[in-house]
């Protein structure tokens, strides 16, 4: 529940008003998908750090709290640690530590661990401040624009719009069953049990999710809805100076950073070299 409780306050925190968030939602899609792209693809550390940086300075100018940030991004994280954490004993190189059963720590795989670990972190961060900056719906819009087939963009605004409807309904059979004191984590009561309560809801979801489609297909269909029906709204929106300076400045940094990268940061010591 609290995670689906997470998506109505990011809805409400990408209402706010800021430069970011009155940028072209295209422009935002964007500039994100090149961080992340370059991020992906780059060996060192330090320039995933100065791109961890800008960013930070993102979230300040859109006027996102850190705090919530940071534990999106934790709550995310998890995910990848399982990946993160075997990369010292299964990538080769030079042993620096020697574990029971012939399990070696190499240093070769604990740098490529720093380094999966931080394009993890500005992955994260990108997509955080995406949701954050743009209306689920406005994303959409983005895609449909930039070239994504009007079926897929269709079948992703209908699931935007039928997540919150799902919850809603979680939520009133959640609420129904607290009125008769059920507890999942009750333990006075048998296991096998709660589990068959749980296993009722599901099949309970699945029922009330398939009656709301048919009702809402319904109304679509007495609306003039078709095949051919767009159900997203197009702004004509004009690129503006706003957007031309955050593309300028964002291109900037990634061909700055690259050139760094190829003359300067491998002299600088451990954080510069280039990790494979």
């Amino acid at each position: 529940m609290g995670m689906v409780d997470s998506i109505y306050l990011i809805e409400r925190e990408s209402m706010k008003e800021s430069v970011l968030h009155a940028l072209d939602g295209r422009i935002k899609l964007i500039l994100l998908t090149i961080i992340i792209v370059y991020a992906v693809f780059s060996t060192q550390i330090i320039v995933l750090v100065v791109l961890e940086a800008y960013l930070l300075i993102l979230i300040y100018l859109s006027k996102i709290s850190f705090k919530t940030a940071f534990k999106r991004i934790l709550i995310l994280l998890p995910f990848s640690i399982f990946i993160i954490a075997f990369q010292p004993f299964i990538h080769p190189g030079d042993v620096i530590y020697q574990l029971p059963f012939d399990i070696n720590v190499t240093y070769q795989g604990l740098m490529f661990a720093a380094l999966l670990f931080s394009r993890i972190i500005v992955t994260l961060t990108s997509i955080i401040l995406l949701s954050s900056i743009s209306p689920m719906q406005e994303v959409v819009q983005s895609f449909r624009k930039l070239g994504m087939p009007r079926d897929f963009s269709m079948i992703l605004s209908l699931m935007i719009r039928f997540l919150f409807l799902f919850y809603d309904e979680l939520k009133k059979i959640n609420n129904a069953q607290a009125s008769r004191n059920f507890d999942i984590f009750n333990k006075n009561t048998s296991y096998m049990w709660r589990l068959k309560q749980i296993g009722f809801t599901v099949m309970m979801m699945f029922l009330r999710s398939y009656e709301r489609g048919e009702s809402i297909y319904l109304s679509m269909l007495s609306r003039g809805y078709s095949d051919k029906s767009q159900l997203y709204s197009s702004l004509n929106r004009k690129i503006g100076r706003p957007e031309y300076f955050f593309v300028a400045i964002t291109i900037l940094l990634v061909l700055t950073l690259q050139f760094l990268a190829i003359f300067i940061f491998p002299q600088i010591g451990l954080v510069g070299i280039k990790i494979t």
